[in-house]
């Protein structure tokens, strides 16, 4: 992700000199020779450099051999010792490249955009206003009893004055204090910057100064977007004591609409699963089960979402980070289209997937906030140019909604045991209540398929990006510092990954643009296709090609556990859209929200 560029010494033509390697050195001479066409330069032999001695070699004909059976590739004698001197000369390039200075808020020289060539985006020819549908309103007796209620909810009570701000952060700080040390979802309580920006809301709106549905609702942003003055951890040891010098555009943007920033919630180490410097962040479903945690990197926003400690929250997803914790937690998360929202003043994990989006109790309030977020800045040039238009009361019969069938109606493996077969016969019987729901209010599906394609082998382009992220602290060791050292975890992972050839990624790349094409194909077809969440084969797929998709609770299931007795836990059903159209989603989400009441469900947060 996209993050300022920071203030750095410059380099000098003399000590940029000294740590290139001679034929770079060179090169920098010619330099300055007069402009020629690509048809003039003269083009370099072999025979210009001459070849170090076999001793002098730090890469042997031996070590190549080792390093082609890495790769998948068998050159025959001749053509190893051709090579072998190219192959010892840019390790002197990697080196030189290695001391310089490379800032974390650097990404590379490649952008990445969804859309294919010849993609129409659905523009409308303005931006609407932006407005929610009919809403029950909340009933309490005290602001404590707002805890679990939504933006909507929350929004109305705040225009019309019947609460303040001042008195809703005061509720969510308290709870963010009593609830979060349980939940390890707190990294860092932002309390003074929060009511000074609720006393400037409840002051704005006396002046007749409304800034929109988001106006003085408290929020909580994962602790990997950048905030002035206040430490940016990313959940990992090594940056533990991090403070950048600005704002991220997510943060900035929220500010504007009158947004309350009560806390920075807890993340996965560099964004992997939910476990942090701080420990695992629980599930408030399942409190003192660190087995059963909050899932996915966006784990601590999805839990003190659930757990009623702020309005809502922010979070990313590269993976799965936003549906799968929120799937698990029993929230409503909204993964908007790559390109969306601006990454600016974020955690870059890998530059070609990562996207932000809100994590919720409704569906609606994930509209509000991506339309307070999306759009354009001056500094992140992925962002499309394609507006957000909410329109609640859309008619389903417009949308063409496909199922993928074969999700629904899960087989177990012959060799399942009898609690394994009570539990997928529960879960086929819940998702048949979720369809029915569904096509009672009116909603019209096909059955479809994804499209036939390995998806599962090119998602090293995740691990590739995000060692490149990390190379500097998995060189210098720093990584050692991260409390998660499994072969699953990033230390293991960054490391595996330096072994992967630029050309396979690159390769991968390209064969990715193919899945596009195909993915392209099929939503050319629907506006929205069902599934369910987390546990879908599309979650991969989607991510790569960057496609939006939203996900609500749907039930529960009772899990079985090796170790103690099943666990009662929230499910979720998604709705996967078009690139730059979640308001399609959206609308077919709100609809099953409506059919149901799932999304009122809340975990009994009354423990000290």
């Amino acid at each position: 992700m996209i993050m300022k560029k920071s203030k750095r010494k410059s380099i000098t033509r003399r000590a940029f000199v000294k740590v290139l390697p001679a034929a770079g050195a060179a090169a920098i001479v010619a330099a300055k020779a007069p402009l020629m066409t690509l048809a003039q330069t003269p083009m370099p032999t072999p025979q210009a450099s001459p070849s170090p001695s076999p001793a002098a070699l730090r890469v042997k004909k031996d070590d190549l051999k080792r390093a082609e059976r890495i790769m998948g590739i068998d050159f025959n004698d001749k053509e190893e010792d051709m090579a072998l001197p190219g192959v010892n000369r840019n390790l002197d390039s990697y080196d030189a490249v290695r001391k310089i200075d490379v800032p974390l808020d650097t990404e590379p020289a490649i952008v990445f955009h969804p859309e294919l060539p010849g993609f129409h985006v659905k523009r409308a020819s303005a931006k609407t206003k932006f407005r929610f549908g009919k809403n029950e309103p909340a009933q309490y007796k005290s602001v404590e009893d707002l805890a679990f209620a939504t933006v909507p909810q929350l929004a109305e009570l705040i225009r019309t004055k019947k609460v303040s701000s001042v008195e809703l952060t005061k509720m969510y700080l308290s709870r963010l204090k009593k609830y979060g040390p349980r939940l390890r979802c707190v990294v860092t309580l932002t309390e003074d910057l929060a009511m000074k920006q609720a006393e400037g809301a409840d002051n704005d709106l006396k002046r007749g100064k409304y800034r929109g549905p988001l106006h003085g609702i408290p929020w909580g942003a994962k602790d990997l977007f950048a905030t002035k003055g206040i430490k940016t951890t990313w959940g990992a040891e090594p940056y533990e004591n991090q403070v950048i010098d600005y704002d991220a555009t997510v943060v900035e943007r929220l500010r504007e609409a009158g947004a309350v920033l009560v806390a920075k919630l807890s993340m996965g180490a560099l964004a992997q699963g939910p476990k942090w410097f701080g420990g695992v962040t629980r599930n408030p479903w399942v409190p003192d089960e660190d087995r059963l945690g909050s899932s996915g990197s966006s784990a601590g926003p999805a839990s003190a979402t659930s757990a009623g400690l702020v309005g809502f929250a922010i979070g990313t997803e590269t993976l799965g980070s936003i549906v799968s914790p929120s799937s698990r937690c029993g929230v409503t998360g909204l993964r908007p289209t790559y390109g969306r929202v601006s990454r600016y003043g974020a955690m870059g994990l890998s530059w070609t997937m990562d996207k932000i989006g809100p994590i919720c109790r409704g569906v609606e309030d994930c509209a509000a906030a991506l339309d307070a977020i999306y759009g354009k800045d001056k500094h992140d040039l992925t962002v499309g140019d394609a507006h957000f238009n909410w329109n609640p009361d859309l008619p389903l019969s417009s949308l063409r909604v496909g199922y993928l069938k074969t999700e629904f109606e899960f087989t177990p493996p012959p060799n399942a045991s009898e609690p394994q077969r009570k539990l997928t016969d529960q879960r086929n019987a819940m998702y048949k209540e979720a369809l029915d729901a569904l096509m009672k209010a009116g909603v019209k599906m096909t059955p479809i398929e994804l499209p036939k394609f390995p998806t599962n082998n090119i998602r090293y382009i995740l691990t590739a990006e995000a060692a490149t992220a990390f190379d500097d602290i998995t060189r210098d060791g720093r990584v050692n510092l991260l409390s998660g050292q499994d072969a699953g975890d990033w230390p293991n992972s960054f490391r595996t990954s330096r072994f992967i050839p630029a050309v396979e990624y690159l390769r991968a790349q390209r064969a990715r643009v193919l899945l596009m094409r195909e993915m392209d194909k099929l939503m050319s077809q629907w506006e929205v296709f069902v599934s369910p969440a987390p546990g879908s084969a599309s979650l991969i797929i989607t991510n790569l090609t960057g496609h939006p998709a939203v996900c609500l609770p749907c039930g529960f299931l009772d899990v079985p556990q090796q170790n103690g007795p099943a666990q009662h836990l929230p499910q979720a059903i998604m709705f996967t859209g078009g690139l730059y159209d979640e308001a399609s989603p959206l609308r077919v989400a709100l609809a099953y929200e409506h059919a149901t009441n799932w999304h009122t469900m809340h975990p009994k947060v009354d423990w000290a």
